[in-house]
């Protein structure tokens, strides 16, 4: 039941992460403002990814309505911090000294803030989805999973035009923007708090 969604947030969490690092060419201001970039940015694509994990581990046929409602709220709320600090993040960068580089850090921080609200929404929804009827909750999670889709976009278009060009050069050679890994612990960061008892 919670695999169309599992699929759908497949997409979202390699963001950064589509860097192609062959260009040596940026200058030494632009490296410098990569690595401060990226060694904020590589504690929320963990996050993102660690939250994805968890919602894919609950994805069996058997997985009761209430652990998925619990752990899928868990992991939006997680996922919508994360790109609120994705924003603020590249907000407090500056804009990278780039042509129209203050126009390509405002579009990256608009995107990823419209992300984190989208996610805030999703997992607003996601707590008022009836556990009761097993039926009704499918159908929800459905609707969750096709919006799903459009907000990973939101989040990977703002992402992939603040990583063209000379700053995507220089953010490519940053190890602190290549993709992370999930963490083995499931739910690893996932707030508890914010599981509605049924």
């Amino acid at each position: 039941m919670n695999k169309k969604l599992a699929a759908a947030l497949s997409g979202g969490a390699v963001l950064v992460l589509t860097l192609t690092g062959c260009s040596d060419d940026s200058n030494d201001e632009v490296n410098d403002w990569a690595k401060k970039v990226c060694g904020q940015i590589q504690p929320q694509l963990q996050k993102i990814a660690d939250a994805n994990a968890a919602i894919q581990e609950q994805t069996a046929d058997n997985s009761q309505p209430a652990d998925v409602q619990r752990t899928d709220s868990a992991a939006f709320q997680q996922i919508s911090e994360a790109y609120k600090a994705l924003g603020s993040a590249v907000d407090s960068a500056g804009a990278p000294p780039v042509d129209d580089g203050e126009a390509t850090q405002q579009e990256a921080v608009k995107g990823l803030n419209a992300s984190s609200e989208a996610y805030a929404n999703l997992k607003t929804k996601v707590d008022a989805l009836d556990t009761e009827d097993q039926a009704k909750f499918a159908d929800g999670l459905k609707d969750i999973a096709d919006e799903l889709k459009n907000i990973s976009s939101t989040g990977a278009n703002a992402l992939n035009k603040l990583q063209s060009g000379e700053v995507g050069s220089a953010m490519a050679k940053q190890d602190s923007c290549k993709s992370p890994s999930a963490s083995a612990s499931p739910g690893s960061g996932a707030p508890a708090s914010s599981a509605k008892a049924s």
